[in-house]
């Protein structure tokens, strides 16, 4: 097994998860202006990733970009890892590559203190990955215990580049956002992942 082939129902179940499903759990964190760059990068950019119609595509150009802000307004004192091997138990399936991982560590050698787990949706079904999305972050938590860096919360996200819906690990309760921002709210989105940095929600 390994993070891509975990179900939500699995992940709860081997882990022994508490679920909580809410709309609009991360709704009362503050947007966060972005700069005018990527501002201008997203007029440009969504509409040709949303033509492109790929995976890839919606990732080169409106994800990557999306992170490299929150990684700039942190000023690059937290790292940013892309399709990256994280593997932190084989044995219970906590193995493969991830889509990205942010880290509350400057190192970009390595992975450290990981804190937010990003999957991408595949077939535009946020849904679908919610699953991968888990585990990642189970994977985190179990990594940062071991390294002696116990965190409040795990945070992730499942996204399309145009959709977003967030998650949080705290102990063994995962929590779902049910309410999907689009990157129209591209300041709300960047709240949120800034939040989830300075472990305030």
């Amino acid at each position: 097994m390994a993070y891509s082939n975990f179900t939500l129902r699995d992940v709860q179940k081997i882990f022994q998860l508490t679920l909580h499903e809410e709309m609009g759990l991360f709704a009362q964190i503050e947007p966060m202006a972005i700069s005018e760059p990527l501002t201008l990068t997203l007029s440009e950019n969504v509409p040709l990733a949303v033509s492109m119609n790929t995976e890839k595509a919606r990732s080169e150009l409106i994800v990557v970009n999306v992170l490299l802000e929150l990684r700039k307004l942190f000023q690059r004192q937290v790292s940013l890892f892309s399709g990256v091997e994280f593997t932190v138990d084989k044995d219970r399936g906590l193995n493969g590559y991830c889509d990205f991982l942010i880290s509350q560590s400057p190192e970009q050698l390595f992975v450290n203190v990981p804190v937010i787990a990003i999957v991408e949706a595949k077939n535009d079904n946020l849904m679908s990955e919610l699953g991968q999305c888990a585990s990642e972050m189970v994977a985190a938590q179990i990594f940062n215990q071991r390294e002696d860096h116990p965190i409040p919360g795990i945070y992730g996200a499942v996204t399309t580049g145009t959709g977003w819906i967030f998650l949080k690990l705290a102990d063994a309760q995962l929590s779902i956002d049910l309410k999907e921002y689009g990157i129209e709210q591209s300041d709300k989105i960047m709240g949120i992942l800034s939040a989830m940095l300075k472990h305030i929600v």
